[in-house]
């Protein structure tokens, strides 16, 4: 696409640029060195303005309908990277960062340039010595492009320097089993036709529970439940860093996913922070003339409707090489970009079990379910049917009824199983995040080499210590992994892979 040609916007870009609905996506990205600003914006411009979307103004076309289209322009990058001059000595960098990025999320993006921006923080915190803060606007792009396409922006930069040397980043991938026989072909035929009634049975659930949310079912009123207007509100981002080997160690040793585990330890860590938040209120009573205050460990009501929002990739994310080829102009995008993204609601057993795996259990179950159904590809569709025949306000005011009545957003998305270097600096981690979204809590996973890291985003005034979640989060892992030691379901701390 040159500078004068034109691409529509795709349903889900209109989506995000709808008065009242503008999602920003946050890549808080710590370094392990001090950022060299200008080598930093070399290989930006080397790298990721050469991508269509960073270089490309979103045109609004018909204000009634939404729409838009992408029209390619010159970038200059003095005008999307910031770099205040910051003590280093100052007291409570950690803190310093976090009211940077909440402050940064009042703020809108100016659409007279790519809706793109970076503010790179020179000052050492406790988990890096310097900070870069990429402000992205959602309709440029999901997560898990985004991240797809930050690997490609690192390989991309050391084959340059490397002629001939092809690098890619070494991404996860599923095991492929092999069977053969006369009785695994019988066994997968009648697992395909109960399946096949699995599925339709599933997505037929999820449908009905979807318009009852978007129509009247709403989740319990809790101190972490947001209400209408809850988008606008200020908003915290605090983040903490888990070691990724005790997440796979209680994986292998429960025989579950990644996945399981990690909503297993939302559910517990949820369940011991809501505990705590009602603790906060004691039960008086008189008697023999006297007050007495009574405590209870177990502080929460019962029967809680909490449930959480996950989003699904409907599609195979963009490959490295794929990527490397758009910036290096030797192919179009064609469709493997953009949001593609379906959404689920899964219920969360707000509870404190005396038996600490019953989390993941659950979470397995739960997870096994939706796997199963098509309600996330069903939802896409309709909002987009949405959108092309009454507009994105439409849409918008379906997707909000449905966000205002439920509680948590989730996601876990997967990155590079090594470190790698990026924009000419080590990268330490990658905390994603996003603002301008109706709730007041949500949660987002992010693996990095050994590294997981979950990103909490909050209310500030429902939620007023989101460090406490991290804890309850951290704590609830340590404890999954303490109980699977002790029934013996992993003999040695080396059954890692």
């Amino acid at each position: 696409m040159t500078v004068d040609e034109e691409e529509p916007a795709s349903p889900g870009a209109r989506l995000m640029q709808t008065p009242g609905f503008g999602i920003c996506i946050y890549a808080i990205m710590g370094y392990m060195t001090i950022i060299d600003i200008d080598l930093f914006k070399n290989e930006l411009v080397q790298t990721l303005v050469k991508h269509p979307r960073f270089s490309s103004l979103l045109i609004e076309k018909d204000k009634r309908l939404g729409k838009y289209s992408w029209k390619r322009t010159k970038v200059d990058i003095e005008k999307h990277v910031f770099a205040p001059e910051l003590d280093p000595d100052m007291e409570s960098p950690d803190e310093f960062v976090e009211k940077f990025v909440s402050a940064l999320s009042r703020q809108t993006l100016d659409p007279t340039k790519p809706l793109w921006e970076i503010h790179i923080l020179n000052v050492k915190t406790s988990d890096a010595n310097s900070t870069a803060v990429f402000k992205i606007d959602h309709s440029i792009g999901d997560g898990v492009s985004l991240i797809s396409l930050v690997l490609a922006c690192a390989a991309m930069r050391r084959s340059s320097n490397n002629p001939g040397v092809e690098y890619l980043p070494v991404m996860p991938s599923k095991k492929q089993k092999t069977n053969i026989g006369i009785l695994v072909v019988m066994k997968r035929l009648f697992l395909s036709f109960w399946t096949g009634f699995l599925i339709i049975y599933y997505t037929l659930i999820d449908l009905i529970m979807v318009l009852a949310t978007m129509l009247f079912l709403k989740d319990t009123k809790t101190p972490i439940k947001g209400e209408r207007g809850v988008e606008n509100s200020p908003k915290r981002f605090v983040h903490r860093i888990f070691d990724l080997d005790d997440v796979k160690l209680v994986k292998n040793a429960m025989h579950v996913s990644v996945n399981d585990v990690l909503m297993g330890v939302t559910e517990a860590g949820l369940s011991h922070y809501l505990n705590t938040r009602y603790g906060a209120t004691t039960e008086k009573h008189t008697e023999n003339g006297g007050e007495i205050i009574k405590k209870s460990n177990n502080t929460l009501p019962k029967d809680l409707r909490i449930r959480a929002g996950i989003s699904f990739n409907l599609r195979p994310s963009p490959s490295v090489k794929d990527l490397i080829e758009v910036m290096d102009e030797k192919r179009e995008l064609m469709g493997m970009w953009g949001n593609l993204v379906g959404i689920v609601l899964v219920p969360l057993t707000i509870a404190l079990e005396d038996e600490p795996l019953a989390y993941i259990r659950r979470a397995k179950s739960t997870m096994d379910r939706k796997k199963l159904s098509l309600a996330p590809h069903c939802i896409y569709v309709l909002l987009k049917l949405l959108i092309n025949f009454f507009g994105t306000k439409a849409a918008v005011l379906a997707a909000k009824n449905v966000s205002y009545k439920t509680t948590v957003g989730f996601s876990n998305v997967v990155g590079p199983k090594e470190e790698t270097n990026l924009f000419g600096h080590p990268l330490s981690y990658i905390s994603p995040t996003a603002s301008g979204f109706p709730l007041a809590l949500v949660i987002n996973y992010q693996s990095y080499g050994n590294k997981l890291v979950i990103a909490v985003a909050a209310d500030e005034k429902l939620i007023p210590n989101p460090h406490q979640i991290c804890d309850d989060l951290h704590n609830s892992l340590q404890v999954f992994k303490e109980a699977v030691i002790k029934k013996g379901l992993v003999q040695d701390a080396s059954y890692l892979c």
